[in-house]
C-alpha cells in the first residue's frame, strides 16, 4: 500500500504480465519526478491527488486536457505515457482502416482513391515488425 492525498492510502496497479505494456505510465514517471500526487493535483488544478491516484491505478482515465496537462508536467509525449492505451487504440484503428480499405477496394472516384491513400498509410506503419 502506499500514501497517497492527504494520507490516504493509495493501493498499488493490479499486477500485469511483463510482455504487456502497461496503460498508463504515469506513477513511474510521478515517482522521477519527485512530485507527490497532492503537487500533481495541484499542478492539475485539482485539490487533491485521490484522481492521480485513480490515473495511475489504471481505475479512471483522464480526459484528453489532463493528458496534455501530463504531457507538460513530464516533458513526455501522451502516447509515452500512455503506452498501452495507446497501443491499443492504435490496433483497434488499424483493424477498422483494415476493414474500410476492404469496402473501399475498387477507386472510382477521386475521393475514393484519396481516402485509399490515407488507409494505406494508417495500416502500413502497424504491419511493420
Amino acid at each position: 500500500m502506499l500514501e497517497g492525498a492527504g494520507g490516504k492510502i493509495c493501493r498499488p496497479p493490479p499486477s500485469m504480465p511483463h510482455s504487456t505494456a502497461l496503460q498508463n505510465y504515469l506513477r513511474t514517471f510521478r515517482k522521477r519526478s519527485s512530485l507527490s500526487q497532492t503537487e500533481i493535483a495541484f499542478l492539475l488544478g485539482d485539490r487533491d491527488g485521490s484522481k492521480i491516484c485513480r490515473h495511475e491505478r489504471f481505475a479512471r482515465q483522464p480526459g484528453l486536457a489532463t493528458a496534455f496537462a501530463y504531457e507538460v508536467i513530464f516533458q513526455t509525449p501522451a502516447s509515452k505515457l500512455f503506452s498501452g492505451l495507446y497501443r491499443e487504440v492504435e490496433r483497434q484503428v488499424v483493424r477498422r482502416a483494415e476493414v474500410l480499405t476492404a469496402r473501399l477496394s475498387a477507386p472510382e472516384s477521386k475521393s475514393t482513391a484519396r481516402k485509399l491513400e490515407i488507409l494505406g498509410k494508417i495500416v502500413a506503419p502497424a504491419q511493420r515488425p
